[in-house]
């Protein structure tokens, strides 16, 4: 198992987006945003099923999965690859989510199962403004802030 850095959780929390990949039976992938990615401790990642009828019946059939999170303005991120596992209300994991989740969006907000993911492997993906420029991540984040017309106050980085 790979072990998740406070990195890696600062740009998971930051990106407020995240993006799940499954396969589907015929072997096609599958694309899904997931807005509840969260670390649930130092080698797992976990969101809720609120809508995703086609997300958990591919891990149902095949557990493998990959969730990528960007934060889009440092143009950095990772991708965690593992296997995941359905967990159902009553479960402590689902259950410390759920909390989270109802707290953030109010009482009643859909909570069907959640998907924890066991991480093997963490992969970085980087801009290749990283790797083409000396650019650095304080620079580039300001660029993109204005660029995108953001309020000037780019997210700080560990690096």
């Amino acid at each position: 198992m790979s072990a998740i850095t406070d990195d890696m959780r600062d740009i998971i929390d930051s990106a407020k987006l995240s993006f799940a990949a499954t396969i589907c039976a015929d072997g096609s992938p599958n694309l899904s945003p997931k807005g509840s990615v969260r670390v649930y401790d130092d080698e797992h990642l976990i969101f809720m099923d609120i809508n995703s009828p086609e997300t958990v019946a591919n891990l149902r059939r095949d557990p493998r999965m990959e969730i990528c999170s960007i934060d889009f303005i440092r143009r950095r991120g990772y991708r965690f690859k593992g296997t995941a596992e359905l967990l159902p209300a009553g479960h402590p994991a689902y259950e410390w989510l759920r909390d989270w989740l109802l707290d953030l969006n109010g009482p009643g907000y859909p909570a069907n199962e959640a998907v924890l993911l066991r991480v093997e492997r963490i992969l970085p993906v980087l801009s290749p403004a990283y790797t083409f420029t000396d650019i650095q991540e304080a620079d580039l984040a300001k660029a993109w802030t204005e660029k995108y017309g953001l309020p000037n106050n780019p997210p700080q980085s560990a690096h």
